[in-house]
């Protein structure tokens, strides 16, 4: 939503977008269209898009909205873990062709997202693989690590997030943490700003 909220800032035409993507939530909200279904239905602002033009959208997103609204404390949070010597791996369900873009923080090690596809260097907006969400993070978390010849103690490592859509990688570690959760849990809630 906010890749589409600055692509209507950039060009208003977009707008005519705006009744796919209210179409695209009904239909998730009551179990019409999975995931995969509303992503794919829903980036098609972007669709045929060259991409190197998708690539300067991107990096102006990140530029002017994207960096603008994580968290401090995460940020400080990822410097502090780094100088003790922890990776620090970013998953997202978002498509990878943004979400890379926090490479651009140095502390960044990997950046896992949902994939997409280009046919002759244009965006398709076609997933490729599964949505990156729930189980399937765990499995292209083990996937890059085995990939990488990357042993990892879990026990050791912390996991961060603001959804218990995240339960999995959340079990995975032996420092879970819920960011600005709402309701009360047995996970450990911290309080970002």
């Amino acid at each position: 939503m906010e890749l589409f909220k600055y692509a209507i800032k950039k060009d208003k035409k977009n707008l005519r977008f705006l009744p796919r993507a209210i179409y695209c939530g009904i239909m998730y909200a009551i179990g019409i269209y999975d995931e995969r279904k509303v992503k794919e239905t829903f980036l098609r602002f972007i669709d045929g898009i060259k991409e190197e033009e998708l690539a300067e959208l991107v990096k102006e997103f990140y530029d002017e909205r994207l960096k603008n609204i994580l968290y401090d404390d995460a940020l400080k949070m990822m410097k502090k873990l780094k100088n003790e010597g922890y990776d620090i791996y970013l998953i997202s369900a978002s498509p990878e062709f943004y979400v890379n873009e926090f490479y651009n923080i140095k502390e960044v090690d990997k950046v896992i997202g949902t994939k997409f596809g280009f046919e002759n260097g244009t965006f398709v907006r076609k997933m490729v693989g599964n949505n990156c969400k729930g189980e399937e993070k765990v499995r292209r978390l083990k996937e890059v690590l085995k990939d990488e010849k990357i042993d990892v103690d879990f026990k050791e490592s912390y996991m961060f997030s603001d959804s218990l859509s995240d339960k999995p990688l959340l079990d995975l570690v032996g420092k879970p943490y819920l960011i600005n959760y709402k309701k009360n849990h047995d996970i450990e809630i911290l309080r970002w700003k």
